[in-house]
């Protein structure tokens, strides 16, 4: 007898009114002032650092393989976004591509950013997923470290000085990285639902398992690692729009351990726990920032707090629900925690 997949339509439509009060509520405080170019600035780092840490849990998470390189597909978005969208600035007035809208430019830019950093994952995953554990981990590791070194010694990304003059599109099309941010969550929790993402997580469990029934092991980490390394542009682009000036020493080993701590605070296999530690890993620094001389060192034991007494993240591999805590509120059966687990983010 077919069995039928029980769609939770309400669940979907609760998160999307969300999406859209959180968004009316942003843009209404932005234009009333509320929120200042400061605190702006820090909801964009969230933007940026949540799209890195959904993309990174992906290929850690959900595919169990530690990738330490994160930052320089981030790099590469960040570097041939800006490139795109500073060559169409300096054309001359009146040619066609400076007549396109700039929410079009930005896009475009934004998605070119993306794709050529797939193509680089395409091309290291192949070889590099390979082999597991540590061995993984060095050789992602010793990538970004080649790919910041070209950035750095590359005329047209503006050698050591870095680049400048980047038109400021993050900023100024502040609703349009906010949707960008969204649309990454959906797609990441759509695939990680899906029978990909199935395929993903039995790997995770045991790959030769998983290509004893059938799944093409190495096709789906490599389509992992693209995806994530997308992504990761994605969220480079929006960076070095919103910086307006890259230096290749921003996209160091250090940025990429800073992703890969989020992943791991937040949950290695939850999507709401990688959105939630980048949003307090994001917002506790500045926070702090007045005790300047502590703050760091009170970020630092907080993180070895949350390792020591809970090792798997402040979610695991559990998601958020909060169709099931409305319905807990209002009395209704929401099912069992094995369900919630399985369920995803409703």
């Amino acid at each position: 007898m077919k069995q039928t997949v029980k769609v939770p339509w309400k669940a979907y439509i609760l998160n999307a009114v969300c999406a859209v009060l959180i968004f009316v509520a942003l843009s209404g405080m932005i234009s009333a002032e509320v929120i200042d170019k400061y605190i702006q600035g820090i909801i964009m780092l969230v933007f940026i650092n949540i799209i890195l840490a959904v993309s990174l849990n992906l290929t850690t998470g959900f595919l169990g393989q530690i990738a330490l390189g994160h930052a320089g597909f981030m790099s590469i978005g960040a570097y041939s976004s800006a490139i795109l969208t500073k060559f169409i600035k300096d054309l001359p007035e009146g040619s066609f591509l400076q007549s396109l809208p700039p929410q079009l430019i930005f896009g475009v830019a934004l998605l070119f950013g993306g794709l050529l950093a797939a193509v680089f994952g395409l091309l290291v995953g192949i070889p590099a997923l390979r082999l597991k554990g540590d061995y993984l981990a060095i050789i992602t590791l010793g990538f970004g470290e080649i790919i910041r070194v070209v950035m750095e010694n590359l005329e047209i990304t503006g050698g050591a000085q870095g680049l400048r003059s980047i038109p400021g599109y993050s900023t100024k099309y502040f609703g349009m990285c906010y949707w960008i941010t969204i649309l990454s969550v959906v797609f990441m929790y759509m695939l990680v639902r899906s029978r990909h993402g199935r395929a993903i997580m039995a790997i995770r469990e045991d790959d030769i398992a998983s290509e004893a029934v059938g799944i093409p092991n190495t096709y789906y980490k490599v389509a992992a690692f693209s995806i994530a390394a997308f992504f990761a542009g994605v969220a480079g682009g929006i960076y070095a729009h919103y910086l307006r000036i890259l230096g290749a020493k921003t996209f160091n080993f250090t940025r990429s351990i800073e992703i890969i701590v989020i992943v791991v605070l937040g949950g290695m296999g939850s999507i709401t726990g990688s959105i939630v530690a980048a949003i307090v890993l994001t917002v506790l620094p500045e926070a702090l920032r007045s005790f300047s001389d502590y703050r760091m060192l009170a970020y630092s034991v907080a993180l070895i707090i949350v390792m020591i007494f809970k090792p798997s993240g402040l979610f695991g591999r559990y998601e958020f629900s909060l169709a099931n805590i409305i319905a807990k509120i209002f009395g209704k059966k929401t099912g069992s925690k094995k369900e919630a687990v399985e369920g995803g983010v409703k």
